[in-house]
């Protein structure tokens, strides 16, 4: 379908890609994976719109290929009066209208021979996309994404989440040669991001879907693209069986680097030894062997291994609280409630169109990490920013927006944004950002054309910085790399104050809550972390799954313990382990 070979594109201040080379086979569903900022969205646009970059090397594309598109920003049409299934049926009822028009002007025709050309060539398209079944497919499609109760119900009134679900299954419907999306899942609820997997995975055609979620990666995809340091691996087979391959890659690696440094270490007395000797030994065989040493031991140094795709740095995000860490158990008095709970929220009730949120009340403890959970346009943004609002000058609170017109302004730069919490100089800004893995200065970039994960992140650099005991963040992992998800999961559980935020993300929460306030039927429940988990197995995974999933977390640590204590025949046999469990989650 595509076949790239030696690609090479820059920026004026940044190379995205060095002599990368890579196909895209037809049938196969591949996951374009990477840290944020390494140019995964510029690739697919280079697919679509190829003629507009400057670029060295080939891009090489099936005759005729057709291409369908979802963008990760999807904006809701409200003036749609149509219901959802109306909607879907709408391209195949104007294939069907062009048909008729074409068989009206037939009655007038001169040139026969063109028109009957015409009505060949919109028959052919519309048995292309299985036209003569669409309204079972249209039904087929809405089932698989757990839609089928909204097919009567107007688009304009449908959730976000269930508007971008409709989006794929448009395009899917369409069926075009490759559909590319990128990051369909940011901001989906768990019953939506579901739907989505299983579109993905009943589609029959190609697919190329960039995406940081780890549900989806775990089970939608048979290929996997890692874009790194302008450079793109290859890997035939799952992420989960990327995953292992990497930790083996990593054994291998660091055991091959130990026996070099063992080496480097042995010819470097050599080295130190033959010197001291040529000091007060006047011998040109002595010299003649300094210099042979000397070359092999840089030689051995040249050679010691590096691996890209085995160890990507995370960004350094670390939460601080206004007290200092030695005291995290104390707080102003004036922030705490009488209860001893940082935050109180009393019957609290939102309502639009219609009633969202009624009779919410629940408490949060000074210390609490919190995941407010529940289905897309529930009101659980707008119960945050109301939260927000209603403390921010009565205690120290930090605010993270997935909108992020919340807090900044069109005009907003990265350095204003930096300058209005003490930075001076851009350098400082710089240097900074380089721990959240910006690797070029976006000082003067204006905030509004950052991407949503370089947004992310520079408002998680900006907590760093701020020092807060109630943070509220609002879908903090969206758009964010794996690394930095991971890396934000760490903050979150070692951040000593309270956390309450806004997620759909399943391993996020698992990985990081106290506990679950769960929107359901218009109010607010407290589930335990685990009872949330279980709830979410239930409905979603298979029974074994979970303690599979257990395994395989306990069997990746064990591995890393024995790196660390360079027992690399135990890392070794554990691998093999690991694979076998890998492949059994696959199976499920």
């Amino acid at each position: 379908m595509i076949k790239v070979e030696n690609l090479s594109y820059s920026f004026p201040e940044k190379d995205l890609y060095k002599k990368v080379s890579f196909s895209i086979e037809e049938g196969q569903h591949v996951a374009l994976i990477g840290s944020n900022g390494t140019g995964k969205t510029t690739l697919i646009d280079m697919f679509l719109n190829d003629d507009e970059y400057l670029y060295t090397g080939k891009i090489q594309k099936k005759e005729n290929l057709k291409f369908g598109y979802v963008s990760q920003y999807v904006s809701h049409d409200k003036n749609v009066s149509v219901n959802v299934y109306e909607y879907l049926c709408q391209d195949f009822l104007d294939m069907l209208k062009e048909q008729e028009e074409i068989c009206v002007e037939m009655e007038t025709a001169t040139d026969f021979d063109e028109i009957m050309e015409r009505y060949q060539k919109s028959l052919d398209a519309f048995a292309a996309v299985d036209g003569d079944n669409y309204e079972t497919n249209v039904k087929k499609q809405l089932k698989l994404a757990g839609l089928e109760q909204i097919a009567e119900v107007s688009v304009a009134d449908i959730s976000g989440g269930e508007y971008k679900l409709i989006q794929i299954i448009r395009q899917m419907m369409r069926f075009p040669g490759i559909l590319i999306m990128d990051e369909p899942d940011v901001f989906l609820d768990f019953d939506n991001l579901a739907g989505l997997r299983n579109l993905i995975c009943s589609y029959p055609a190609t697919i190329l879907v960039i995406t940081h979620n780890r549900y989806l990666l775990n089970h939608c995809f048979n290929k996997i693209l890692h874009l790194e340091n302008a450079d793109i691996q290859e890997f035939e087979g799952t992420y989960m069986d990327y995953q292992v391959a990497l930790l083996g890659k990593k054994v291998e690696l660091q055991e091959g680097a130990a026996k070099d440094q063992a080496e480097i270490e042995r010819n470097e007395k050599l080295v130190n030894r033959l010197r001291k000797e040529a000091t007060y030994i006047d011998n040109s065989g002595k010299g003649r062997q300094l210099k042979a040493r000397a070359s092999l031991l840089e030689r051995l140094k040249a050679k010691a291994i590096k691996a890209p795709f085995v160890e990507v740095r995370e960004p350094d995000i670390h939460l601080f609280k206004t007290v200092v860490e030695e005291n995290v158990d104390t707080l102003e008095e004036s922030h705490l409630e009488p209860s001893g709970a940082l935050l109180k929220v009393d019957d609290y009730e939102l309502a639009f169109d219609e009633v969202l949120l009624q009779n919410v009340s629940f408490e949060i403890g000074p210390h609490d990490k919190v995941a407010l959970v529940g289905a897309n346009g529930t009101g659980k943004t707008t119960l945050l920013r109301d939260i927000y609002e209603a403390h921010k000058d009565e205690m120290k609170i930090g605010y993270m927006s997935q909108i992020y017109g919340n807090l900044y302004g069109e005009k907003d730069t990265v350095f204003s944004a930096f300058e209005q919490i003490g930075f001076d100089t851009r350098k400082q800004v710089k240097e900074y950002l380089m721990k959240y893995c910006f690797c070029e200065d976006i000082s003067d970039q204006l905030i509004s054309v950052l991407s949503g994960g370089e947004r992310n992140l520079m408002q998680l650099a900006i907590l760093n910085q701020t020092k807060e005991d109630l943070l509220l963040l609002d879908e903090p992992t969206s758009h964010l790399d794996t690394y930095a998800q991971i890396a934000l999961e760490k903050a979150i559980k070692e951040f000593p104050g309270a956390v309450l935020m806004v997620s759909h993300d399943f391993y996020t929460i698992v990985n990081c809550v106290d506990y679950v306030l769960f929107v359901d039927d218009k109010s607010i429940r407290k589930m335990s972390n685990r009872a949330f988990r279980k709830m979410i197995y239930k409905e979603h995974f298979s029974s074994q799954y979970m303690e599979l999933e257990k395994e395989k977390a306990e069997l990746e640590q064990k591995i890393n313990l024995h790196l660390r204590k360079y027992e690399y025949e135990k890392a070794k046999t554990l691998c093999e382990q690991l694979e076998t469990v890998v492949g059994k989650m696959s199976a499920l």
